[in-house]
């Protein structure tokens, strides 16, 4: 399957409501507008023929190439060195309204030339919609627009670049050109969605593209000087930051798991998922990071996002609510696969829409409930009629904590009584009862307080396996799950408790290898899916985070370094690590990079204190 890059060979940039990536070879392969969750323009990572690409890379198979970002920015550099030269592209989208959802939408992509002499090649090949629609292309001298259904795309170019007409691609046309540039020229061009129809973008000058690469460096310097962070790792820490932030979608406040869909978990495999959607569990564990970092706006927009999502009344599935929603709070994601790509190296069914949207995962009312607890007082909670909306749903979860669920890695091979379940509906109840008695807001709290006690010494009894000394993934196994590492994070249990440390320890033995995390073992406890995966970003970093917080700081550290190993050569993190260190499924996946920033935080802490004694 070769002409597809590995995942980790990716760069992203984006304007907080849609984001796009960026090869080492100067592809844009994946950008879908204008909202993460929309059809797709360039989706070559999925499909190399089909898929559509915009390629702007130095016409040498032979040059050396490094990708950077501009430091403290979301400005992407890919660098191309030659004995003949040295040139750059230039990547961004200018951040002009973020708060205002819109249907415009741009690329800015700029080549350069710092030394000698360079030719560059452009092609621009749109598919829209999943590369299922045709599109017209009309070109008039250096400006051309694709026309797709509903949505143009407007290229504007720069002198000296002579844009081209291509028709060999059939029913597609689409645009080429071949440059050169010598040392201290600029061109580029500026790739513009909207809809259908809309109007011309401004002409594209070299004034309006310096002013928009300097306004879009300002925002991101003016947003990272907010970050309070000032430990041992703060340029990924950094990096982390705005990659949430660039995940967000400004105009709800709602983070989405990642950028991307159908990259997979296994090549060849179908554990190939649609991320682009907003998980209740992740956007709520989300907050702790942004609020330890001083993004204080940013929580409280997704908490407002939540507010909202309580007051709706309930999901179509009947429960209070759903466990993914689009980032406007619609709870229809139905799922369908796109049989006509053929996946990220042959890795089908390529899958649009999630289908384990309308599952039961009681887990996020806890993780909800700890989201609505970071809040620094009551003005920053959504509103009495919001608190009204999180007290009625712990009444209703009072009756309605002790089921069997899919659980939070939504396996499909039937429900379970999950532990970690228990345990983020114990988080529910505990974290209300703060809530009601800190901001004196009405509750009927001996009946949270029957339930969390009732769940706390549930989980004691039947979470625990004598055998294996260590709380295991449901009630009716042996088998370890990596996401009870959130126990002492949550409050559960001390960090040092003898049934925690125990538990730690069973962990190192059965899904810990060389630092790395397994969510679980699939074969002890079959998920409903064929094929296997690879080690879990998130888990690894929660595994540092509770060595950090139980005092074991040298493995704690030692195992932290391991993972920055492993992230891409400009900071960013998929889903999960394969067996020779390669990064697989969605990218960058938002979980990873908040427990980063969380294992970080806790381990500076932890050093700190041991250095002061």
């Amino acid at each position: 399957m070769d002409g597809y890059p590995p995942i980790a060979d990716h760069g992203l940039v984006g304007d907080l409501q849609t984001a796009a990536l960026i090869s080492t070879e100067g592809v844009l392969d994946w950008w879908c507008t204008p909202r993460f969750d929309s059809p797709s323009i360039f989706a070559a990572l999925l499909d190399r023929e089909r898929g559509g690409e915009c390629r702007l890379s130095v016409d040498d198979p032979n040059a050396t190439v490094r990708q950077i970002y501009l430091p403290d920015t979301a400005i992407l550099v890919t660098r191309f060195m030659t004995p003949d030269g040295v040139g750059e592209v230039i990547d961004f989208m200018p951040v002009d309204d973020p708060h205002t959802a819109g249907d415009r939408h741009t690329v800015v992509r700029a080549a350069r030339v710092v030394r000698g002499s360079l030719r560059f090649t452009l092609s621009c090949r749109p598919r829209f919609d999943y590369g299922r629609a045709p599109h017209t292309l009309e070109l008039e001298g250096d400006t051309a627009v694709f026309r797709g259904p509903g949505t143009d795309l407007h290229v504007q170019a720069a002198a000296p670049i002579e844009l081209g007409r291509d028709d060999a691609a059939g029913d597609h046309a689409d645009l080429v050109a071949v440059f050169t540039l010598e040392a201290g020229q600029t061109a580029g061009i500026t790739l513009t969605s909207c809809d259908a129809d809309g109007a011309a973008p401004a002409a594209f000058t070299a004034e309006a593209a310096r002013a928009a690469f300097e306004a879009t460096r300002d925002f991101w310097h003016d947003w990272i000087k907010r970050c309070r962070y000032r430990g041992r790792w703060q340029q990924m820490v950094h990096r982390s930051a705005i990659t949430l932030k660039l995940l967000t979608y400004a105009p709800t406040g709602a983070p989405i798991a990642a950028a991307t869909m159908g990259l997979p978990e296994q090549v060849g495999g179908e554990r190939n998922w649609d991320y682009r959607y907003t998980w209740i569990r992740d956007a709520s564990l989300s907050v702790r990071a942004l609020v330890d970092l001083g993004f204080t706006e940013e929580a409280d927009a997704y908490r407002r996002w939540l507010g909202d999502r309580l007051r709706d009344g309930g999901a179509p599935s009947g429960e209070p609510l759903q466990i993914m929603y689009r980032v406007d709070g619609d709870p229809h994601l139905g799922e369908e696969v796109l049989d006509h790509l053929e996946g990220y190296r042959g890795s089908a069914p390529v899958r649009v829409g999630n289908g384990a949207a309308d599952q039961l995962q009681l887990d996020i009312y806890g993780e909800a409930a700890y989201a609505l607890a970071q809040a620094g007082g009551p003005a920053e909670l959504p509103g009495y009629r919001g608190w009204h909306a999180l007290a009625g749903l712990l009444d209703w979860l009072s009756d309605h904590w002790d089921r069997p669920d899919e659980g939070i890695w939504e396996t499909r091979g039937g429900r379970q009584d999950f532990t970690y379940s228990r345990l983020m509906c114990w988080v529910a109840f505990d974290r209300g009862i703060r809530i009601a008695q800190r901001s004196s807001r009405p509750a009927d709290l001996p009946r949270w307080t029957a339930a969390r006690d009732a769940i706390l010494v549930q989980v004691m009894e039947r979470g625990w396996s004598e055998k294996r000394q260590a709380f295991v993934q449901h009630y009716d196994t042996d088998v370890l799950d990596a996401s009870l590492l959130l126990m002492p994070l949550v409050g559960f249990l001390s960090p040092k408790d003898p049934d925690w440390l125990s538990t730690l320890d069973a962990m190192d033995q059965e899904l810990v290898s060389d630092s790395l995390v397994y969510r679980y073992n699939p074969a002890a406890s079959p998920d409903g899916l064929r094929g296997s995966e690879g080690t879990f970003n998130l888990c690894s970093f929660l595994y540092v985070d509770a060595l950090a917080r139980a005092g074991r700081l040298d493995p704690a550290r030692y195992a932290f370094d391991k993972m920055l190993t492993y992230a891409n050569h400009v900071g960013l993190f998929a889903e999960e690590i394969g067996p020779s260190g390669e990064q697989l499924g969605n990218f960058p996946q938002a979980f990873t990079h908040l427990a980063l920033i969380s294992a970080a935080i806790a381990l500076d802490e932890a050093l700190d204190q041991d250095e002061a004694r």
